[in-house]
């Protein structure tokens, strides 16, 4: 039969599903069967035959026969798997019920009185014989799960068959030991098997309709309960699957395995099809979505439900139930990691590779994924984390994120990947060894909108943030703490920075610093003091290879003088407001050394009209991501105490939170006070006071820079009058044999901001992850037009 008819076949049962009023007996398999037994359908074509309305008109007319459906199909799938799928037939019919399968799911999820359907047992679903009870007993999406993981190892299916003869008994897909059939070599396996391309496009269907069962979780609201837990995540990554462990290690090893590339041949990837792509961005989704796990609550629940936290569960607390975040996080040999790490660097880096052949090379479109995915190794295994701190590949981790930023800063619809990428940087920039490696020179020219420069990746970080913080969007303004609490971190570590980054710290402090910018928002000095303690870092414990930025300190002296003088009465403080109205852009571009850009560059786009994007939910401010560590002389860190206002009872409105000083141990302005605004501009309720100005102005840490200006600039005007110079490079050259060495305050002991994982973050992550798989997932639109809640979806 050709495929039209199959077609027209399979639209004829659909018609007939959606017309019967009657309930159809489960029994009944000649009208059952045409949905999956004679048809050859693709899933592009089960969305075209199965619309929407049809499904939620079955839902809502007869409800009986969408549940019959949806049992048959997935007693489909049990039988295939237990017969291990040996005829074109059986795996035909695999196929159309996965994707039939797919195409039901969501419109079960978004009806609350459907969503526990799946959970439930389906009376007199026995097949007949003696073991009626025990098929009773396993809910459908046990029994779904279960036979999707038999499934993705099923010799000549989806995996290599091992045996060489032809006589295959039925019974031996459950004697088979997945873990000789792991998908790919990498961590823990070291065989690479024959790529097959159908084997690779049966899992790709397979662990569509995984994710599918997954996206539950994307029809319920965004909420801070951590118990939120997903069932069908929760019982996929159990004891009660038996191929977790190979199935972690297959999905792991095929997306850090892949190399768009390929041999390097120009074009290669349109003489091919690439039939790996797709594979390797499902095992990637599905992988992001089994991990979503909140560590910051990861003590275990006692057996009334309450969490113990004692002294004795330190000793070796239990893994989390979650297989494959335990698995993640005990992942140790140093091979791994380098295989994990050249993996998701050299992904990563593929949207930046530049060639003189247009289109020539292929560009990946999941970097939001392997983001997502790094993150999640970073946190949950911190063995890991070190090793990527220890080894100048950070660089390779780092160069790419930093184009991302660039890239996305004026697109609305990609805010999520500006967070991501922020989130990974402050996550790394609360180790020492990350500031050090970044002293290391920067000479790959990736094409960016960005000034050109000579210096390291410390100068190619600072001057990245400069244009975020100057050219982005307005909604990127709560990430300007993270961004600058980034550099605060790095800054005792800077062994030069170029004069064109000097440059841009310095117009970020003078942008900072004016009245109405410091008195428009409640919490806008933060910003200088952050930028304030950079460059008291640098000048207490790099000054001698930093002359540029004492230089241009220097040439900026009258920004510090003002901070010193500013004034705080109440008519001042009118004033400066005023002069907001006259200039709407907060920071105006420079015109220091823009002229020229890196070669290939293209400045960042906005997003196209009509781009898709979905709503997140608000971050955690500075004070609730980041906890203060102190680095003693040895280079160990000990956690300070938390102020006060940061152990206020987590249950808070975010605009409520203690946004207790960042920067000193005791906050002196009253609560009604320290409300986070989400941006510069006040809500009305606030309005700055001489005693406000006061109970901060006063804690300005200018000391050391006004000992440097006292010290320095008779000096340098000196030559300059000695020697009639008006030549930087001179002054340049003395500055560096300077010395002020008794002539500064004490240092003080160097403060780094860790992130700390907390249910804020995690919850935040759980609605950037689902909304990026909602827009990636076009081809079939799994979710397009049904009633997601944990995210909206707006039109940019």
């Amino acid at each position: 039969m050709g495929s039209a008819d199959s077609k027209l076949n399979f639209r004829k049962a659909v018609i007939q599903l959606t017309t019967k009023t009657q309930p159809v007996e489960a029994t009944d398999d000649a009208f059952w069967d045409q949905f999956w037994a004679d048809t050859a359908t693709s899933v592009q074509d089960v969305f075209a035959l199965v619309p929407a309305a049809e499904i939620r008109a079955v839902r809502e007319e007869s409800p009986s026969n969408l549940a019959t459906l949806c049992y048959k199909a997935v007693e489909k799938l049990v039988q295939g798997a237990e017969s291990g799928c040996h005829t074109e037939k059986e795996r035909q019919i695999v196929l159309n019920c996965c994707r039939l399968l797919t195409r039901i799911l969501p419109y079960i999820f978004e009806d609350p009185d459907w969503r526990g359907f799946f959970w439930s047992t389906v009376p007199g679903a026995g097949r007949g014989g003696g073991d009626e009870d025990d098929e009773n007993a396993r809910p459908l999406a046990e029994s779904l799960l279960l036979a999707v993981t038999d499934l993705l190892f099923c010799p000549d299916f989806t995996v290599q068959s091992h045996r060489r003869s032809m006589v295959d008994t039925a019974e031996d897909i459950h004697s088979i030991d997945s873990c000789e059939y792991i998908w790919e070599a990498g961590v823990g396996f070291a065989h690479s098997p024959q790529p097959n391309y159908i084997h690779d496009l049966n899992r790709t269907e397979l662990l569509k309709l995984l994710l599918t069962c997954f996206s539950e979780a994307m029809y319920l609201p965004p909420s801070s309960d951590s118990s939120n837990t997903n069932p069908w995540v929760q019982f996929f990554c159990s004891t009660e699957n038996r191929h977790a462990l190979p199935l972690f290690t297959s999905l792991l090893n095929v997306v850090c395995a892949y190399d768009p590339v390929g041999y390097g041949i120009p074009y290669n990837h349109l003489l091919f099809s690439d039939y790996r792509e797709p594979l390797v961005e499902e095992a990637a989704q599905v992988l992001i979505v089994t991990l979503d796990y909140d560590s910051s609550t990861s003590s275990s629940p006692s057996v009334d439900g309450t969490t113990t936290g004692t002294a004795m569960d330190d000793v070796d607390p239990p893994g989390p139930d979650n297989l494959f975040v335990n698995y993640l996080s005990r992942i140790h040999r140093e091979e791994d990691f380098q295989f994990i790490l050249k993996g998701v660097a050299r992904l990563l880096s593929n949207p930046l590779v530049q060639t003189y052949l247009p289109n020539s090379a292929k560009k990946i479109q999941f970097h939001q994924e392997l983001l997502v995915l790094f993150w999640k190794l970073c946190d949950f295994n911190k063995k890991f984390l070190f090793f990527v701190l220890k080894s100048s590949d950070v660089l390779d981790i780092l160069v790419p994120i930093l184009y991302f930023l660039n890239d996305a800063r004026a697109d609305q619809s990609r805010v999520g990947l500006m967070h991501i990428g922020v989130f990974i940087l402050l996550l790394l920039s609360g180790e020492r060894n990350f500031g050090v490696r970044l002293n290391k020179p920067y000479s790959v020219r990736v094409p960016m909108d960005i000034p050109v420069f000579t210096g390291t990746h410390a100068d190619l970080l600072i001057i990245v943030f400069h244009k975020i913080i100057t050219s982005g969007h307005q909604r990127l303004q709560p990430l300007f703490d993270c961004l600058l609490t980034i550099v605060v971190n790095v800054s005792p570590y800077l062994k030069s920075l170029s004069m064109v980054a000097a440059n841009k710290l310095l117009h970020l402090l003078e942008a900072f610093s004016t009245t109405w910018f410091l008195f428009s928002a409640v919490q806008n000095h933060h910003l200088v003091f952050f930028l304030l303690e950079v460059f008291n870092n640098i000048i207490q414990y790099q000054f001698d290879g930093n002359s540029n930025l004492v230089y241009a300190v220097i040439r900026k002296r009258n920004v510090f003088h003002q901070l010193a003088n500013l004034p705080t009465d109440s008519q001042s403080i009118q004033k400066g407001l005023q002069r907001k109205k006259k200039t709407p852009e907060p920071i105006s571009r420079t015109n220091s050394q823009d002229g020229v850009s890196m070669e290939g560059s293209r400045p960042a786009a906005p997003a196209e009209p009509g781009t898709l994007k979905t709503s997140l939910v608000a971050t955690p401010g500075i004070d609730k991501l980041t906890e203060k560590s102190q680095v003693s002389e040895d280079g160990t860190m000990r956690s300070l105490e938390p102020e006060a206002s940061q152990l206020s009872p987590e249950g808070n409105s975010p605009a409520a939170l203690g946004d207790g000083e960042p920067w000193s141990g005791e906050a002196s302005h009253p609560r009604r006070d320290r409300r986070r605004l989400s941006s510069a501009s006040s809500s009305g309720q606030w309005t700055p006071s001489p005693e406000w100005v006061m109970s901060w102005k006063s804690k300005l840490p200018l000391q050391t820079i006004m000992r440097l200006l006292q010290v320095l600039v008779p000096q340098v005007e000196k030559i300059c009058i000695d020697k009639g110079l008006t030549d930087e490079s001179e002054i340049l050259k003395f500055l560096q044999h300077g010395t002020l060495v008794g002539l500064l305050p004490v240092p003080h002991p160097i403060l780094i901001r860790k992130y700390q994982a907390n249910s804020g973050t995690a919850m935040w992550f759980r609605t950037y992850m689902w909304g990026v798989i909602y827009l990636r997932n076009v081809d079939p639109p799994i979710w397009y037009d049904t009633d997601v809640k944990l995210f909206e979806i707006q039109r940019v």
